[in-house]
């Protein structure tokens, strides 16, 4: 969601990171070295991962070595081609022996994409990723160790680092300890950080809204939390988001993208967004805990 009217009531030099995507100049991405040493167990479940692709080919074999490069025991990769015009069928048929699903063919949106990918899913974890963003090293093997340890839970997410076309560094959102009420007003959650077990995914439907263009991702945060799902946010980094040119553009969001979270908002609040003069407390301190964290982390107080 935009975050333009929850700054209002902030003064600039207090301003969160969450929703700000260039924070610093492009530099190298470094990671602590214990990310790329993490191993899973045997025992670690099937994770299931479905990336919609649409002519994103330069991007997408960084997307796919992201994964890859895991080295996670019991994967699934799956990719869906919405037809894409550029390289991407080549790095597809390039990648082949390691995906184990891959298609090209026409589809009706990335809710759509998704959707078709996950028939072909078996996993007990399920995430998608988008075809220009990244798993960071170790992710899997983190996240496939605390749904093992943890069975009671349901949802989980983690901090995300923003790229540029280059995959230079160019900002971090850190992220507080989730809380269901802040999603019922806001959705925070990075998506290419984002895995949940197939059971709260089959509860709450088993599928995308493929109405919804911009806020797919939060509709179905909502769904799992309207079916009871328990929810943690993980202390790491877990993904990369890239920004750059080609991404849906920002007036598609303020037409497209507005309309939705509106219609979501009214759903779930029962009256109209434009009602709400400023943002709830609860939001506010989400947001000014997001702040002290982010200074902490940049003072080297805390890590991840």
């Amino acid at each position: 969601m935009q975050l333009r009217g929850l700054r209002r009531w902030l003064p600039r030099w207090l301003h969160p990171k969450i929703g700000e995507l260039r924070q610093y100049p492009p530099r190298p991405l470094t990671l602590p070295p214990a990310y790329a040493a993490a191993r899973a167990s045997p025992s670690a479940p099937r994770i299931s991962i479905v990336v919609p692709s649409y002519n994103q080919g330069r991007f997408l074999r960084a997307t796919l070595d992201s994964v890859l490069g895991q080295n996670y025991p019991n994967l699934e990769l799956i990719v869906q081609d919405g037809a894409s015009s550029d390289e991407s069928a080549a790095v597809l048929r390039e990648y082949s022996q390691y995906l184990t699903h891959w298609e090209s063919q026409r589809d009706k949106g990335q809710a759509h994409a998704i959707n078709l990918g996950f028939r072909h899913a078996t996993g007990e974890v399920l995430a998608y990723l988008n075809s220009d963003d990244l798993l960071l090293p170790g992710a899997l093997a983190y996240i496939g160790d605390y749904f093992e340890r943890k069975p009671a839970v349901d949802v989980v997410y983690g901090h995300r680092v923003n790229i540029d076309e280059s995959g230079l560094e160019i900002g971090r959102w850190i992220l507080p300890a989730h809380q269901d009420e802040i999603l019922r007003w806001a959705d925070f959650v990075p998506q290419e950080t984002l895995f949940w077990r197939r059971r709260i995914w089959e509860r709450a439907g088993g599928a995308m809204d493929e109405s919804l263009r911009f806020a797919l991702d939060w509709d179905l945060l909502l769904r799992f939390l309207a079916h009871g799902a328990r929810f943690r946010r993980l202390p790491r980094f877990l993904g990369a988001f890239r920004i750059h040119e080609a991404q849906k553009t920002s007036a598609e969001m303020d037409e497209t993208g507005v309309r939705e979270i509106d219609r979501l908002w009214e759903s779930i609040h029962g009256y109209p967004r434009t009602r709400l003069e400023a943002s709830p407390v609860a939001v506010r301190w989400y947001l000014l805990q997001s702040v002290v964290l982010d200074r902490l982390y940049r003072l080297n107080l805390l890590r991840h």
